[in-house]
């Protein structure tokens, strides 16, 4: 099977359009939920709680949420947690018609979207690799996250400006299109039974950080990844940039959102048919330099296009650092381990997205909003430089699998 015939793979093609619809309806879901937040608080810190309590049950879950993925059917696990997200998106739509939406329904409602987000991710990441062959995977997993990123390009600007019509009808599409996405699972052929895994014992729930730590390579992409973006997120923050900087309203917040999606795309299309095959350590680390030096641009703008430039290649750059260590963990990770290790994989970058929402709040409210984003951009900078230092063996790694290094 050739890359180019990837679409025309029936599983795969219902995995990438399930990968849409999951990716639309959450952007939609996080552009409403972020603008009505604010609407009733005013707070920055309220909304950096809001990816504090997303990100928490990655971590009260974790040692479950990767047992669950390597001893169940991965299909029936993706599908329950989407068909849970849809049913968030149409309580979100019922409470705004009958005017109940407050603080706290919005905090209890953001633990259980992230509970269902953590469920969700492993066992969808796990079953990729049942579905392609393994040199295919690289492009399959650059193709996949083509997906997330044309809908988020589309999805933020769409809910920012249903959002203008009406509340309801936003979170109503929401549900909807998480519905479909779990519908489209059952297309998958189910993966096979995990016949190495027969102990409930501690020691296989903590196989996954045993292996990440032995595995350095591993360790220090995830890490990475971890604190870059941690340091350099500024997506809780959007929705203060588009109303007190840039002057702009739900629509500006929806183009704000999607203006990373529109550089990982691009640069997502170019990788599934040119996947990186030489120097993609050295790739990776420009790439999160790249990362730093836009979140910087983004910080320091009062103006609208600059602003989006900059999210832009924030986005293109962060794309890069994503698959290369997409393919690191799924190519270097036994099926039969693929769950619990990508279960703490997800705890990474759950750590540094929604945890470093919380971290942007809180930064903001101490220094204010464009302080705050300058001082992550330079954070990340920062960070770069010492994993150069400290996983010199990630730096100069040559291709994807070691058989290519």
């Amino acid at each position: 099977m050739k890359t180019d015939s990837l679409f025309h793979h029936r599983p795969f093609l219902a995995y990438w359009l399930s990968r849409i619809f999951t990716a639309a309806g959450f952007q939609i879901l996080a552009v409403a939920t972020a603008w009505q937040m604010y609407s009733i608080t005013g707070s920055a810190l309220d909304l950096g709680l809001v990816g504090l309590l997303e990100f928490a049950p990655r971590v009260l879950f974790l040692l479950q949420i990767g047992m669950v993925a390597d001893r169940y059917d991965r299909r029936l696990i993706t599908a329950a947690t989407k068909a849970a997200q849809a049913a968030i998106g149409l309580v979100l739509c019922g409470l705004t018609i009958q005017q109940g939406m407050t603080r706290e329904v919005l905090f209890a409602l953001a633990f259980l979207l992230g509970t269902a987000r953590a469920f969700e991710m492993p066992s969808m990441q796990a079953l990729l690799p049942n579905i392609v062959p393994a040199a295919l995977l690289p492009s399959a997993i650059a193709a996949a996250a083509s997906a997330m990123q044309a809908a988020t390009i589309v999805a933020p600007a769409l809910g920012g400006f249903l959002f203008a019509v009406g509340p309801a009808e936003t979170y109503a599409l929401s549900g909807l299109m998480m519905l479909i996405a779990c519908i489209l699972m059952f297309v998958l052929p189910k993966p096979p039974p995990n016949e190495q895994l027969t102990s409930k014992g501690l020691d296989h729930l903590l196989a996954g950080f045993r292996y990440i730590r032995d595995h350095k390579d591993i360790l220090g992409a995830i890490s990475l990844d971890l604190f870059a973006v941690l340091l350099g997120g500024a997506t809780a923050l959007l929705p203060i940039f588009a109303s007190e900087i840039l002057k702009t309203g739900p629509w500006g917040l929806g183009l704000l959102r999607s203006a990373p999606a529109v550089g990982a795309i691009v640069v997502s299309v170019l990788l599934a048919y040119f996947p990186l095959q030489r120097q993609v350590g050295k790739k990776m680390f420009l790439a999160v330099f790249l990362f730093g030096v836009a979140t910087i641009i983004f910080g320091l703008s009062s103006s609208i296009w600059v602003s989006l430039l900059a999210l832009v290649l924030l986005g293109a750059a962060d794309m890069v650092s994503m698959v290369v260590r997409g393919a690191l963990v799924q190519l270097e990770t036994p099926d039969h381990m693929r769950g619990r290790v990508s279960a703490v994989n997800g705890l990474f970058i759950g750590a540094s997205n929604q945890l470093g929402e919380f971290e942007s709040g809180v930064t903001a409210h101490w220094f204010g909003a464009q302080a705050a984003v300058v001082l992550g951009g330079v954070g990340t900078l920062l960070i770069a430089g010492l994993w150069i230092k400290w996983f010199p063996g990630l730096w100069h790694r040559d291709g994807m699998s070691r058989k290519t290094d």
